[in-house]
């Protein structure tokens, strides 16, 4: 006969989540504090849209026009922004930035993160806590001494100086990303490969980067988007309007002393975040499953 005894703590009364199923209650606990956060994440990027297609009369008359409306919209501003300034530049000043420093930073981050994680040696845990660590230092603080071997290389005013210089912060971040992940890989994989004669290279070329593409997208999207939005480097060391990128470029360019150009302003932040919003589209699945990885470890 099978014993119908109810156990402790295993019995029909116990509710689990259905504390969720009352309607209020569900209201109060869910949908209120996720509409919230909704607006309060939703509401910048829908003023950012509203002013950029606003006339210049409803961004100046608050008091004739509903703020949070507009009437007749226009894309005046937009076509301003893209055909007679040159946006176009900045988009691409800062798309060859972002990807060229995305990219060795990845490299550097691919290697120093499988060096501490697979290869066994002392001290390698507080070599990777130090790495961390240096991602918290305030750029504000780096680029003083920075400054001084940009200076010293012949890079002011150039791209290049801004590859060289986003790696110190892209790289310690990376590597913690990187490092909670490939321990997720299991040590298996890597055993049975050097047993059969493969060298650390092949492994990490052949086994685990294959299993780590979550990860390396993670990276790859966080270092992107970094760099991307990066301020204090764009601003000291790029001077001329040639070589700026987007988020300098749209703050000084747009205004003039004490005039500020709204329409301008918001269009340029609105068409500059337009590829970052379609990247997070294709690749929001994997980054979760990283970030969910590194954080775990």
């Amino acid at each position: 006969m099978t014993d119908t005894t109810a156990k402790p703590g295993l019995t029909d009364e116990s509710e689990g989540m259905s504390y969720l199923d009352g309607g209020f209650r569900k209201v109060v606990t869910v949908y209120m504090p996720l509409a919230l956060i909704m607006v309060v994440l939703i509401f910048p990027f829908y003023w950012m849209v509203l002013t950029s297609i606003k006339p210049e009369d409803q961004l100046i008359d608050m008091d004739k026009y509903n703020p949070f409306f507009v009437v007749g919209p226009t894309m005046k501003h937009i076509s301003k922004l893209l055909f007679e300034s040159n946006y176009p530049q900045w988009l691409w000043n800062t798309m060859y930035v972002s990807v060229i420093a995305t990219f060795l930073s990845l490299i550097a981050s691919v290697l120093a993160a499988y060096a501490l994680v697979r290869i066994r040696f002392r001290g390698a845990e507080m070599v990777g806590a130090a790495i961390f660590l240096a991602y918290l230092v305030p750029p504000s603080i780096l680029f003083i001494p920075l400054a001084t071997i940009i200076q010293w290389y012949g890079l002011f005013d150039s791209p290049f100086a801004l590859i060289l210089v986003y790696p110190t912060i892209l790289i310690p971040f990376s590597t913690w990303l990187l490092m909670g992940y490939f321990k997720t890989i299991p040590y298996e994989l890597e055993e049975c490969a050097l047993i059969d004669g493969a060298s650390r290279f092949q492994i990490l070329f052949k086994i685990i980067l294959p299993l780590a593409v979550p990860g390396l997208i993670s990276a790859s999207i966080f270092s992107l988007t970094l760099c991307w939005n990066e301020f204090i480097y764009a601003l000291t060391f790029l001077s001329s309007s040639h070589n700026k990128t987007v988020p300098v470029a749209i703050v000084s360019e747009f205004v003039d002393g004490d005039i500020y150009r709204w329409g301008s302003l918001m269009a340029g932040a609105l068409v500059g975040s337009r590829p970052l919003v379609i990247l997070y589209s294709f690749f929001v699945e994997h980054y979760v499953s990283a970030m969910t990885g590194a954080v775990k470890e």
